[in-house]
Order: structure tokens, then sequence, then C-alpha cells
């Protein structure tokens, strides 16, 4: 494969971003590298890579809106004028950002049908960056920190991301309920690694807080969905199994408000499925 998918999806979510902030005037900068990645600017009530109507509903929750605080984790890699006041939901690449922009969007999870999507019965209120306590051995935790929790159920997001990480087998292999979970020996791993990391561990936060769990990816990235099926073949309790799950955003779309599906499909190019087969 000479360009991966993630390179792909990337250069088309840049393009997308330039021709929607130059159509509605919004403030950016573009970072160094290749492709050079939009990283839109806030201008009061108002936000380049946020619909307006989500935007306005994050500031004026608490608990939301300091989720925009989150650092950039590449602030070298933009304009020294702009390196200190840009964050990481900015970035028109931001998984984080598109999570928010769906589901802090007002009616979303007022919709019976998004939610028995997501295998909910009631409305939830949306909880970003949840802190899950992962038991590891010796009665100690690891406080690793899920997307999304809705009531319960907990959301990995993922949009441009290369893979789920990695992670030496030594500390993996510190979680406490490890071996009842998985067939250690039927994950993807390299002899010194574990691959897909981020899902071992979220899984584990299921098992330990007997919750669901979902990853939320592009359809377009089907190396991320191989990925998923690879970790979900090595889960030993079919009951933990059964209450994990993936979702594109594309089959996601298909309930969400019309005013949102028509900006996921302008800024991410992202089509409700069954319009897609259309």
């Amino acid at each position: 494969m000479s360009l991966s998918t993630a390179l792909l999806l990337r250069r088309e979510l840049c393009e997308r971003s330039r021709r929607y902030a130059a159509e509605k005037g919004c403030a950016f900068v573009e970072s160094y590298g290749e492709p050079p990645v939009v990283v839109f600017e806030a201008r009061g009530t108002l936000h380049g890579n946020f619909l307006d109507a989500t935007y306005r509903a994050i500031l004026a929750n608490g608990s939301w809106g300091k989720r925009l605080a989150k650092v950039h984790t590449r602030k070298k890699a933009l304009p020294q004028r702009a390196g200190n006041a840009r964050k990481e939901l900015d970035s028109c690449t931001s998984s984080d950002a598109l999570l928010m922009n769906v589901f802090c969007y007002p009616g979303t999870l007022a919709n019976g049908r998004v939610l028995r999507t997501l295998g909910l019965e009631t409305q939830e209120t949306s909880e970003f960056g949840f802190k899950a306590c992962v038991p590891l051995a010796g009665a100690r935790f690891d406080r690793t920190e899920v997307d999304m929790r809705l009531g319960d159920l907990l959301v990995e997001a993922k949009l441009t991301e290369s893979n789920f990480q990695q992670k030496a087998k030594a500390v993996v292999e510190g979680y406490r309920d490890l071996a009842e979970v998985f067939d250690r020996r039927a994950l993807p791993q390299t002899r010194e690694l574990y691959l897909s990391y981020q899902l071992i561990r979220n899984v584990l936060a299921a098992h330990a807080l007997e919750m669901s769990f979902c990853v939320l990816l592009d359809a377009r990235r089907p190396d991320l969905i191989e990925e998923w099926h690879a970790v979900m073949r090595a889960v030993r309790p079919v009951e933990l199994r059964l209450r994990c799950k993936t979702l594109t955003w594309q089959e996601l779309a298909t309930d969400l408000p019309p005013r949102l599906r028509r900006f996921l499909a302008e800024k991410y190019g992202i089509v409700a499925a069954a319009a897609a087969r259309a």
C-alpha cells in the first residue's frame, strides 16, 4: 500500500476544512508538515471546528467546556505565534472534537433510534475524558482515560489516528484481569509488545466496571476495523464479547438530526450509511 488509509483520510479532512473555512469565514492557521493540518480559532460563541449549536451547548456546560482546554500534543508543529494558544480540539483531525460535535449537539441523545444504535435504554448525559479505574496486580489501579461515558457505556473515538497504540508486554501483563479476559496468545503482538493496547485496556475497563464498550471509527478506516476484530477474537467471556461493539460514524449518522448530518457530510465527508447505499 503506497499511502496509508490514515494519511489519505487526513489529507481529505484537511482539504475539506480549508474549503469549509473559506466558505464560512472561519479563522484558522495551518500546521507545519505534510499534510498541513487546519487548526481553527474560537471567536466568541463561534468556533470553526464545531457546529454553532454544538459549540454554544459546550460553552454552557462547565464540564464539557473544560474539555476544550485539552493540550495540543503537537504544539511545536504549529506556527510560533499560535503555538501557546491552540488546543487539541481546535484541530480539524481531532477525533475528540468530532465526538463532541455529535454528542453535545442538542437533540442527539433525545433520539430513540440513536439510543438503540448505542445499546442504551434511556437518555444519558455525555461525560468526556472519563477516568476508568482498571485493576492492576497488587490492589493498584490504572486510572486510564476513556473518551466518553454514556451511562454504562464506554466509548473510544477514532478518526485519523494511525492505530490503537502499542505497549510493552511487561506493562500490559500487569493488569489483574488480563488472563481472565483474554487468551493472551491470541492477542495481536510482537516479541516485546502487545498491539492495540487502547482496545485491550478499555475492554478490561468494561469488564472491571461491568459496563459496555463501543469503538466509534470511520468506515474509511478498514485497517482499524480489522485491528478491533483481532482483539475481539481473543476475548474469553462470551457475555463480555456481547457487551463490546464497533460502530462507524457513517452508521451513527443515519439517525442524527438533519442539520448535524449536513455538517458531518460537508466538513468530514461522513455520509450517513443509508444515503451512501442509495
